[in-house]
């Protein structure tokens, strides 16, 4: 009789909870009804990412609007994509009706790409070393990380906060394409306070500084709210392509600024190196082409002052919207270290001794892995041969000096500084682009210089 009635008990708390979940099930958030198909582009016409010599929408997890992934998020709309990388909004359908409604921004990578479960590592380690340091906020890391599985493979998701969009972009909603100097200013302290986070604190070395990667937040919430309603009324383009495969046009549009309260922040951590040694360097070749750093070119081992030299180059295009070093590429648009170098001397002056004699050392060390330029091209193992050299006689003379140009980097500070911030900014671009990187300065020392000053 007694096991009866616990049995009976046990069947009616199971009932009750079964009913209860039911309940509350009704007023957990669920998915929107998946939005009408878009306007269809004609299969001839190409979009984006059929411009890419490397892409291959077969690579891509096949994504539509209103698809539900892990359970939890509704994509909504595409609004970038990348060598090894789609991005879209999506809604997070965690939590109750009543609930505020939260979006986020789904990187998933292409199945051949898999660098992001390394990269959601490095951005736990940057969320989680001292996250009441003041430049954490400025760093975007992800909250969550999954698998998909497609039809040709798996696909890893990361899942970030929502930002505006990058500071090229937005430094096209100004006048002349220029943010106020003003602005710049406050921004540089901004990147750099997160720099002094990411280096002293994190050991890490972005390795990857551009305008694509420092992006700006959402002046206000209401922004990204009303440009997620719109998705259901107005849904993207998109084409068939040859495959069979639907491919959608990037709807990235979020209208005009409401005021200028946008926070920049560092983004993408997928190249990012940990050096967390004194005595612990970088070897192989980083950084895109016109901000790369002479040691990176010579070989001579990296640390965190390779960031602080593509900051350095960054100033140009912040103030002027211009590059600083002009002849980095030949005319096929290859990279041509020779040029670049040789642009360098003219800029700075001829690199230290102690700068050649230490890339002479590192060519004796071979690279444990050789690695190519391209899929299935030569392979290197050091960085001269990498980069075409050699670049100095034994002498420390260039071997190239036909390519260096008469310019002088006092003679090319942004032609709209005036007064007292053109000495400020000679000599603040000079903490940075300095040929041996122990001789520039840190972020944390960058911070306290008098070009930053607002008055």
């Amino acid at each position: 009789m007694f096991r009866s009635y616990v049995a009976e008990s046990r069947m009616k708390s199971i009932r009750n909870n079964i009913v209860s979940r039911s309940l509350f099930s009704l007023f957990r958030k669920q998915p929107f009804p998946a939005p009408p198909p878009g306007p269809l582009l004609p299969h001839e016409e190409p979009i984006d990412e059929e411009f890419c010599p490397s892409y291959n929408s077969t690579h891509c997890y096949p994504l539509k609007p209103g698809d539900v992934l892990a359970n939890r998020y509704q994509a909504l709309v595409k609004v970038g994509w990348g060598g090894s990388s789609t991005v879209w909004f999506a809604r997070d359908l965690r939590g109750y009706r009543w609930k505020p409604e939260t979006v986020v921004a789904l990187k998933i990578s292409n199945h051949n790409h898999q660098a992001p479960q390394e990269e959601y590592d490095t951005e736990q380690h940057i969320a989680k070393t001292d996250p009441s340091h003041r430049g954490r906020a400025l760093l975007r890391t992800s909250s969550d990380y999954f698998v998909l599985d497609g039809p040709n493979g798996k696909h890893s998701c990361l899942a970030y906060e929502p930002l505006r969009e990058p500071l090229w972009l937005y430094q096209r909603r100004f006048v002349g394409e220029k943010i106020p100097l003003v602005i710049v200013k406050l921004y540089t302290t901004f990147v750099l306070t997160a720099l002094d986070y990411l280096h002293t604190e994190c050991k890490i070395v972005h390795t990857d500084l551009n305008l694509q990667n420092i992006m700006v937040s959402f002046e206000d919430p209401a922004v990204l709210g009303n440009f997620m309603n719109t998705q259901l009324e107005t849904p993207m383009q998109y084409k068939i392509d040859s495959t069979g495969r639907p491919i959608y046009l990037c709807h990235n549009e979020f209208g005009s600024l409401k005021n200028l309260n946008a926070i920049p922040q560092i983004v993408d951590f997928g190249s990012a190196n940990k050096l967390d040694a004194e005595n612990k360097y970088g070897i192989y070749p980083i950084q895109i082409d016109y901000y790369r750093a002479p040691e990176v070119i010579l070989g001579c081992g990296w640390r965190m002052s390779a960031d602080i030299w593509t900051l350095g180059t960054l100033l140009w295009e912040l103030i002027e919207s211009e590059k600083l070093f002009r002849q980095v590429h030949d005319k096929d648009r290859s990279y041509n270290a020779k040029a670049h170098l040789a642009e360098m001397i003219a800029l700075l002056g001829p690199p230290p001794p102690e700068v050649l004699t230490r890339a002479r050392e590192m060519l004796e060390h071979k690279w444990p892995v050789a690695v190519s330029k391209v899929p299935n091209g030569p392979r290197y193992d050091n960085a001269q041969d990498f980069f075409g050299g050699p670049f100095f006689d034994a002498d420390d003379k260039f071997l190239h000096g036909y390519l260096i140009p008469d310019r002088k980097l006092a003679d090319v500070i942004p032609a709209s500084l005036e007064g007292k911030d053109r000495g400020n900014f000679l000599s603040f671009a000079k903490s940075m682009l300095a040929w041996n990187p122990a001789e520039r300065k840190t972020a944390k020392e960058l911070l306290e210089h008098p070009f930053l000053q607002l008055d």
